[in-house]
């Protein structure tokens, strides 16, 4: 098992605003380009219409009908 030991120095009064000011401009940014860029998008696995388990159970001519809001 390691053993992880961090030391942190004293931040004199005034320098506390200023590095909760900036670590707060930082959790934006990295919180901003986490949503931005996120890789999921969801959309793009919707299925519009039957699968594979609908066409074997009806066959690949039987018709279907989409709802006027699928369209």
């Amino acid at each position: 098992m390691a053993l992880i030991e961090t030391n942190t120095l004293p931040v004199p009064a005034e320098a506390g605003h200023v590095s909760r000011f900036v670590s707060e401009i930082k959790g934006f940014w990295k919180r901003f380009f986490a949503t931005a860029f996120n890789p999921y998008r969801p959309e793009l696995h919707y299925m519009r219409g039957p699968g594979p388990a609908w066409r074997a159970k009806h066959g690949m001519d039987a018709p279907f009908r989409l709802k006027s809001r699928d369209l």
